[in-house]
């Protein structure tokens, strides 16, 4: 075991197994010293727990906790490839946030991810970020995010 490892066993986090590809496409994929995950939906055992939209059916409080779950699936698809124990920082998070035309709050719902992340890597997991408002995401999720994280060589 490694120092993330470790972290996730510290915090009572089990990285779920990652959702197999539905298309041409990889979970994750590595180029270099970073690794580049596909959007994550914030499947829990293979179902979304919410569908819709923030700021009609869906609160912020639930979508940065679908954030989280998100986040946590990227990270599953870093494991799946490399171990996380390979991860040397967090570089980028990108987050997509179905929401109502009128909803200004996609930041604070991808306050989940970064938090989460900040949680297990401490300052390493730090990283830049977008944060998305668009109209529909597949499925009907609630939120979408991507991680580009840099590895050891």
């Amino acid at each position: 075991m490694g120092i993330w490892n470790d972290r996730l066993i510290q915090l009572g986090i089990t990285l779920p197994h990652v959702a197999a590809p539905v298309g041409g496409y990889a979970p994750a994929i590595r180029s270099g010293n970073y690794v580049y995950t596909s959007g994550q939906l914030p499947f829990v055992g293979g179902t979304l727990p919410v569908t819709g939209k923030v700021g009609d059916n869906v609160d912020v409080a639930q979508a940065a906790d679908l954030a989280r779950t998100a986040a946590l699936n990227a990270l599953a698809a870093v494991d799946a490839l490399v171990g996380i124990d390979a991860v040397v920082r967090v570089v980028k998070v990108t987050g997509f946030v179905a929401s109502l035309p009128s909803f200004t709050g996609q930041a604070q719902v991808l306050n989940g991810a970064s938090t989460f992340l900040h949680d297990v890597f401490g300052p390493a997991g730090i990283h830049a970020r977008s944060a998305v408002g668009l109209t529909v995401l597949p499925l009907d999720s609630p939120v979408e995010v991507e991680l580009q994280v840099e590895i050891t060589s």
